[in-house]
C-alpha cells in the first residue's frame, strides 16, 4: 500500500493538450476537399466562339439564367432540379418563365457551341423571349 501512495504522489497531473492528432485530422480533411472541389464544378462543356465583345459587368442581381446548347443541339438550363440533364424546349420555356416571374431583372444568356446550327440558337433565343426574357445575350470567349 505504501508503494502505491508513493507513486501517486510522484506523478503530477498533466495539463497539456496533444494537438498532433488534430493537425493530422485537419490535413486529411484538407486533402479530401482539395480532391473533391474540382469534381463539384457543374455545367456542360461547350466550345464558345472567340470574339472581341466587351465583358458583361457583374451586377447586384441574382445569377443569370444560362441556356446551353451543345454541338449536338441538346439544351441545358442552369436552373431547376437537374442542371446537368438535357431539357426540352417546352420545359425550358416553363422554367424560365417561372424564374423571370419571381425575379424579373434576372439576366438571360445563351451559351451555344461554335458548331451549333444558327437555327438552333435562334430557336433558343425565341423560346427565352416567349418565356418573358426582355433581353437575351449571347456568350463568347475572348480572342486568343
Amino acid at each position: 500500500m505504501a508503494r502505491h501512495r508513493a507513486n501517486r504522489q510522484k506523478r503530477a497531473l498533466m495539463a497539456e493538450i496533444n494537438v498532433v492528432p488534430y493537425i493530422d485530422v485537419m490535413l486529411v480533411l484538407l486533402v479530401i476537399f482539395m480532391i473533391t472541389a474540382p469534381l463539384l464544378k457543374t455545367g456542360v462543356e461547350v466550345d464558345l466562339p472567340n470574339t472581341e465583345a466587351a465583358a458583361i459587368e457583374p451586377g447586384a442581381s441574382a445569377e443569370p439564367i444560362i441556356l446551353t446548347i451543345t454541338s449536338a443541339g441538346v439544351w441545358y438550363l442552369n436552373i431547376g432540379d437537374q442542371p446537368d440533364s438535357p431539357i426540352d424546349k417546352d420545359t425550358a420555356r416553363q422554367l424560365v418563365s417561372r424564374m423571370l416571374t419571381a425575379l424579373p431583372g434576372r439576366g438571360v444568356l445563351v451559351n451555344a457551341d461554335e458548331n451549333v446550327v444558327y437555327r438552333q440558337v435562334m430557336e433558343g433565343m425565341v423560346a427565352l423571349q416567349s418565356a418573358g426574357a426582355r433581353k437575351v445575350q449571347l456568350m463568347s470567349d475572348p480572342p486568343l
